[in-house]
This record gives C-alpha cells, sequence and structure tokens, in this order.
C-alpha cells in the first residue's frame, strides 16, 4: 500500500493525492515504485486538478472526468519519451513531456515547487533509463565482436617508416568509466546550471555526497 503522507510534501491537494493513490496502487506492476505526484492549482476554481506521477517505469497522466465521479488515466513509458521540461509563468509552471512520436503533451497550473520536483523526477529517471540502453548497446557489441586471428607475417617495415608511425599515431587515450560518486556529482551539476537548484543546496548535496565516499 502506497503511504500518502510522503506526497503532500510540497502543498499537494490532499483529496486529488489520495484518490489517485488509490487507483494507481492496482495499476503498478512489480518492481514499479511512485516516486512523485504533482497536483494541478488553476488560478480561478481548482476542484476538479489533474495529476502527474512519477514512476521508476512511466510517467502516469491523471485527469477526472464525469464532475470528478471518473478518472481517466494514460501513461507514457521512459522508452518512449525523448525529454521532459518545465517552464515557469505568473501562474504556477507548464510541465512538457516530448515523446519520440506524436505531439508534445503540456500540462498547466503546475505549482513551481512541484514542478521543479516533478523534472527532476522525471529527469533523473528519463536519464537512468538511457544509460541502461547504452549499457546494453555496449554488452551487445561486446557479445557479437569476436576475436578473429589471422596467421600472416607481415612484411619488415624500413626504419623511416617505423618512425613516421611512431610519432604519427599517438596511442587512443582509454576512457575509464564513471564511478557512482562521479555521475552524482555530474547530475547535481547540471541541475544547478540550469537554476533547478539554489547555490547553497547545490553546496550542501555535493558534500553530502562527497561524505559519503
Amino acid at each position: 500500500m502506497i503511504l500518502i503522507d510522503r506526497f503532500l510534501s510540497d502543498e499537494q491537494d490532499p483529496k486529488a493525492v489520495e484518490k489517485v493513490l488509490g487507483k494507481l496502487n492496482d495499476m503498478l506492476t512489480s518492481n514499479e515504485e511512485l516516486i512523485y505526484m504533482a497536483v494541478q492549482k488553476k488560478p480561478a476554481v481548482n476542484l476538479l486538478p489533474d495529476c502527474i506521477a512519477v514512476s521508476n517505469k512511466r510517467i502516469f497522466y491523471c485527469e477526472p472526468g464525469n464532475f470528478g465521479i471518473t478518472m481517466n488515466f494514460k501513461d507514457i513509458s521512459w522508452k518512449s519519451i525523448k525529454e521532459v521540461s518545465f517552464k515557469e509563468e505568473i501562474f504556477g509552471s507548464k510541465f512538457i513531456c516530448v515523446p519520440l512520436h506524436g505531439e508534445n503533451i503540456i500540462t498547466e497550473y503546475i505549482p513551481k515547487a512541484q514542478a521543479r520536483k516533478l523534472y527532476q523526477a522525471a529527469y533523473e529517471q528519463l536519464e537512468a533509463f538511457k544509460e541502461q540502453l547504452r549499457q546494453a548497446e555496449l554488452e551487445d557489441r561486446r557479445s557479437s565482436t569476436s576475436p578473429v586471428t589471422v596467421n600472416t607475417v607481415p612484411a619488415e617495415p624500413v626504419a623511416d617508416e617505423v618512425s613516421h608511425a611512431l610519432f604519427s599515431q599517438p596511442s587512443a587515450p582509454v576512457e575509464e568509466p564513471e564511478d557512482e560518486t562521479t555521475l552524482k556529482l555530474r547530475k547535481l551539476k547540471s541541475l544547478y546550471d540550469k537554476h533547478l537548484i539554489t547555490q547553497e543546496e547545490y553546496e550542501a548535496k555535493k558534500a553530502d555526497i562527497l561524505d559519503s565516499l
């Protein structure tokens, strides 16, 4: 059962969160976990707000129907998303999901604090999925590439050719895979560069990461 309190940290509408969580709890697949939920706050009447929930597998869009009697749910998996972004406006923010195919999905009137955390959660999950794809592609390349041994004796190059080869062909640098701490610091710096967190938050989080070494 999903605990509601963890999704009310940024003044989300408790009634809307409770109603949506009751439905989402039955929709989650194995090993799927909800990470964050944002609730619309329209400037005038806000009786039937839309909700957006981020899990480690997809984004849920939850829209009330029939004057709040029913709920319409749509979801889009990380493999179908190109990028996510948000734009702050006078009344809250727009959260924008750009799918690989089709039109952008735009949700307006998300409170600014919720929009920033919604973007952060979605961005981190999308980057994690892309990294998994990159690692899978590397494994596929390694497994499909088998070493081939050719038993031929190359002709010996003359001295001038050896000298030219030594000085004109520098050895390629070997890229070492980044460790988890470096990846965390890189993501944190990206959030700071995009003005999604303050310098104080950046320095505090950076210190926490370094202290954990």
